[in-house]
This record gives C-alpha cells, structure tokens and sequence, in this order.
C-alpha cells in the first residue's frame, strides 16, 4: 500500500485511511482480536475477521488516518476525529499504537497533537472529547500530556476482566490548544 503524507510530524505521519486498503484491513482485525489492544475498547468478547474489519471500516465516518512512520513507512495505528457536530464545532477523537513494541515511544502523543492542530486549525473545531477507561493509565498519562482534562466520568460503566471500571470522559478546547503554542507539539 501507499501512503499519502496527509499530516507530517517529527516522528510519523498522518495518511487518510482507506478502507479499500488490505494491509489496513488485515492489521485491524489483528490488532482488535488482541487482547491488550481490544480490551481497551471494551470489545475483547468480539471476533473480528479480516472480512468482518473491511466492512466495519468500510463503515467508519469522519476523518480517519492510519498512523505511519516516517523512517520505514510502517503502518502503526489509528487516529481519527468522529462523530463531528458542525454546528457545535466539536467531535471525538480516537486513537491506538496497534504493536506492543511501538507502544510509549511518543508516537501516540505526536499522533493525538497532529490531530488536534487538524482539528483545531483546519476543521475550525472548537471541543475535541474522548473516553478512556479508568484503568488504562498508559492512555490517561498520554491524553494528559497532551493537554486534555477530565471532563466527568461514568462510574461502573464498563465490566472488564470480572470487576466494573469507570468510564472516564476527557476534552480540551480550540483556546486550550493555542495556548499551549509549539511547545504543545512536541512529543517526547
């Protein structure tokens, strides 16, 4: 597959995501029928198929990038901006490193940054909302690093591995991000 450099950070680049794409279609069902990966979704009691991820992602609205690296083009995950209210000016974000080995290097929090200046700057957004669960600390450090604050929490809200965990709900507004300026972009 060929990417398109969409969006370009110090680490990786953003590429539109088609769903057309094998090599997407077939990591994401591997990614979502790992269990590190898909319990963080809540969505580990599911089978995903490589047949079952095309038409999922065939599916799949709003601004959908596949997350590459820059120095060997390596498809490593998923960032996406959903559920966009126009008139609001406020959407969802959405993020995974698919491979453990690619995990808590920065990539995720470059990724989340390129996203939120497209969002921001580009889409003229003025609220960007995501969910985490609670006991996904390695997600939580990264959304918080990145500038995002708790915005409230659904408590019990997911049952994972035989216990409940709250659902935590975290955002950041367009005036949020601008004050950060460039120091907010870098990702270390």
């Amino acid at each position: 597959m060929r990417y398109f450099r969409k969006i370009t950070g110090e680490q990786l680049y953003l590429s539109p995501f088609d769903a057309d794409d094998t090599e997407i279609y077939t990591k994401w069902a591997e990614w979502m029928n790992d269990r590190t990966v898909a319990d963080n979704f809540g969505e580990y009691q599911n089978l995903v198929s490589t047949a079952n991820a095309k038409k999922i992602l065939g599916e799949l609205k709003g601004y959908r990038f596949a997350i590459i690296l820059l120095d060997n083009d390596v498809l490593i995950g998923h960032v996406s901006l959903h559920d966009i209210n126009h008139l609001c000016r406020n959407a969802f974000l959405g993020i995974f490193i698919g491979e453990e080995k690619y995990r808590g290097k920065g990539y995720g929090s470059e990724a989340i940054r390129l996203v939120l200046d497209y969002g921001f700057n580009t889409l003229n957004l003025h609220n960007i909302m995501l969910s985490v669960h609670a006991d996904n600390n390695a997600a939580i450090f990264c959304y918080k690093k990145a500038g995002f604050q708790e915005a409230g929490r659904r408590r019990e809200w997911v049952f994972k591995n035989g216990k409940y965990i709250d659902k935590i709900y975290m955002d950041m507004l367009a005036r949020e991000f601008k004050e950060q300026g460039d120091e907010g972009l870098k990702c270390e």
